[in-house]
């Protein structure tokens, strides 16, 4: 990707991703979310994740929230973006360590034995996920419609659960569940109440991606000059 077109679909990103977040009136968590699969499949690792952190500092500089989500979103978000933009590109060892690290994290921390088993599913099916999706991530960018969807929807999972496993980290082992809630009955409480969410979540960023991704990756694929280029690897 030329090096203009990259700043110029950075920019571009950045602000579709603040003004989802600034759009965004109670649906769940905040409407940027369903931008992440394209922001990392499009953009690439590097300019996918200026693209996310931009966008969610902007947006919470304009509409700023509670602490909590400021801390949540900037991590998160970018994060997302990177895991999909590395398994669009094959780089399974690249997302690995992250599942690995965090999983580990969670597990070993007392809330991790204590909360539901049930409330990481979706994380733990992504681990396992993580090396077969990135085997066919490359179908994505140019694989046949069929290949696409699949490879699509795939990574979009992996990315969205990619985010909620960053706010579980943030909220068990790196202690925001006891910076923020007066006990740890309540901090179970909100953790089941997120999982739940966190679910529909998932479904919903599959269907988004799926209706609005799939023609606006075939789209760009007409365009002269190559989106898809591998050029983007300045990140390992």
């Amino acid at each position: 990707m030329q090096k203009s077109l990259k700043i110029g679909l950075t920019s571009v990103f950045a602000a579709l991703h603040a003004v989802l977040y600034l759009l965004s009136f109670g649906v769940w968590r905040n409407w940027a979310i369903y931008l992440e699969p394209l922001e990392g499949i499009i953009l690439g690792p590097e300019a996918g994740l200026y693209a996310a952190l931009i966008g969610s500092v902007a947006g919470r500089i304009m509409r700023p929230p509670d602490p909590a989500s400021w801390i949540y979103g900037v991590i998160a978000e970018p994060l997302g973006v990177l895991v999909c933009a590395f398994l669009a590109r094959g780089k399974w060892k690249s997302v690995l360590p992250v599942y690995t690290i965090m999983l580990a994290s969670y597990f070993a921390h007392p809330f991790g034995r204590w909360f539901p088993l049930w409330t990481v599913l979706d994380s733990l099916a992504a681990f396992v996920l993580i090396y077969p999706v990135a085997k066919i991530g490359g179908w994505v960018l140019k694989g046949n419609v069929k290949r696409m969807s699949l490879s699509l929807v795939l990574i979009s999972f992996v990315g969205i659960a990619t985010d909620a496993l960053t706010r579980v980290f943030l909220f068990v082992p790196a202690g925001l569940s006891l910076m923020f809630t007066s006990s740890p009955a309540i901090a179970y409480e909100i953790f089941v109440a997120g999982a739940v969410g966190s679910y529909i979540e998932d479904v919903l960023v599959v269907i988004v991606s799926f209706i609005v991704g799939i023609p606006l990756l075939v789209a760009l694929r007409k365009i002269p000059v190559s989106l898809f280029s591998e050029s983007d690897q300045s990140l390992p």
